[in-house]
């Protein structure tokens, strides 16, 4: 069973200093690629990703279990990326905080891309949290800062939205 860095990050308040490396090979890239879909700049990303650790070093926060960490790390990389925006456009607000993907290889899949930028942000936010980074919807609360309903509305919302997308650019959705 997955432990989600759970013990690396005992491990580390212990004093292991290795075991913060293994936190950053689990998760570095992850926060990279989820922060850059707010930022659209990498070494940005990069940074926010950084920042996000040296949170966890200085805070040091006794946590429940893996997916809290997990979750307390995706939490503070959307904060610390609306942040970044917020400091470069200070106008900005987080509802109209935009995010790019990863380019996905496959014809098929570039598709799906450019569908999914046409989603709102948080549609977007959500279905990359669960989808790409294998949160559970539960988790989503504490990182989207919403109630289980509000999450389980947005999530319904999103997937709906995409399958209206995908089925005017001609891809079937019940057939992947």
């Amino acid at each position: 069973m997955q432990d989600h860095g759970e013990s690396s990050y005992h491990r580390f308040l212990q004093g292991d200093k290795e075991a913060l490396c293994e936190l950053v090979a689990l998760y570095g890239d992850a926060l990279v690629r989820f922060s850059y879909c707010y930022v659209r700049d990498c070494y940005a990303a990069e940074d926010i990703a950084e920042d996000c650790f040296v949170a966890l070093i200085t805070k040091r926060k006794n946590f429940e279990n893996g997916l809290h960490l997990r979750a307390y790390l995706f939490k503070s990389a959307r904060n610390k990326s609306i942040s970044f925006l917020r400091a470069k456009h200070p106008r900005l607000k987080e509802e109209i905080v935009d995010g790019e993907w990863l380019a996905l290889a496959r014809e098929r899949d570039c598709i799906v891309y450019e569908c999914l930028m046409r989603l709102p942000p948080q549609y977007r936010d959500a279905l990359y949290l669960v989808y790409f980074e294998g949160f559970k919807p539960e988790e989503l609360t504490e990182i989207l800062r919403r109630s289980r309903k509000q999450v389980y509305n947005l999530l319904a919302r999103a997937k709906a939205s995409l399958k209206e997308i995908l089925k005017k650019e001609g891809i079937d959705s019940e057939n992947g």
